[in-house]
């Protein structure tokens, strides 16, 4: 076996607790149970086990009563030890999902599965559209105060459903931008310049459509709030605004005609793709 990593004592980075009360407490028990089941097979005591793999003893036991989510590397190393061929390893992308709220798992499921995707956002930066640091920023200002570990957790969450971008074929993302939320120096001016920079390089994709909605216009779809709608292969879609439906996701066709046909509006008021790209050079100029 390679190098032992640096010895973990329990003290692990935020985000790999489980919630009890979340569905997937019990294929991370599942996981646990098998891990133990191996290193006993193997003839392993915990501090024989914990030694071997570089963790402290306290973070063994925890893993393997189900309330911590084993890491990638803690999973690769005692598939090698215990001579899993791989079948150990193979958990990994359950427990990476693990870490995310069920919250947002369900809606990165269905930005995995849709095709098209209209997303109107009016008081922050869309979270598909943030940066890292913009994102972390926006989690650490909220009140009461998360703690750490949530905010890890979150920034984990929203990170992942931003994988939407790789995906191929790729989906048609239409976005539209209040204005203040792109003047806001949400963790000061060079954080703003970078997500500003970012959101001119997302906005150049040849499947993303991105657009401005300015502070001087007078007539606006939007003021009943966010709206997102998701459109799916076999021509069915979700819905959902803050404005509308008590913020429900709905499905039912009028339902969904009347958030597509505020959706629509709002695109028709705001800027055009190529202005708003011009819209953000031109913040790019002031900061």
């Amino acid at each position: 076996m390679g190098a032992v990593a640096e010895r973990n004592d329990g003290v692990d980075e935020p985000g790999w607790d489980v919630d009890p009360e979340d569905e997937i407490s019990g294929a991370v028990e599942m996981v646990g149970q098998h891990l133990k089941l191996r290193r006993e097979a193997a003839g392993l005591r915990v501090a024989e086990f914990a030694d071997a793999v570089g963790y402290g003893e306290d973070m063994v036991r925890k893993i393997e009563r189900g309330v911590r989510i084993p890491r990638p590397e803690y999973l690769d190393m005692a598939d090698e030890l215990l001579q899993a061929g791989g079948l150990v390893s193979a958990m990994k992308e359950k427990m990476k999902e693990a870490r995310y709220p069920k919250k947002a798992r369900d809606l990165a499921k269905l930005e995995g599965r849709a095709v098209e995707i209209g997303l109107y956002s009016n008081h922050n930066i869309h979270g598909l559209l943030q940066t890292e640091e913009h994102m972390r920023a926006l989690f650490e200002m909220r009140q009461p105060s998360y703690s750490q570990d949530q905010v890890e957790r979150d920034v984990g969450a929203r990170l992942a459903r931003q994988a939407i971008f790789e995906r191929s074929p790729a989906p048609a993302l239409s976005f539209v931008q209040e204005e203040a939320t792109l003047r806001r120096t949400i963790g000061g001016r060079m954080m703003l310049r970078r997500q500003l920079e970012h959101l001119a390089a997302v906005a150049q994709l040849r499947n993303v459509t991105f657009q401005v909605m300015p502070l001087d216009c007078e007539n606006h779809a939007g003021m009943g709030g966010l709206i997102e709608v998701l459109k799916f292969r076999d021509g069915t879609a979700v819905g959902r605004s803050e404005g509308a439906f008590n913020s429900r996701p709905v499905s039912d066709p009028k339902q969904l005609r009347i958030l597509e046909l505020r959706y629509g509006m709002i695109r028709a008021q705001a800027l055009t793709p190529r202005e708003s790209l011009a819209f953000i050079e031109e913040l790019l100029g002031e900061t």
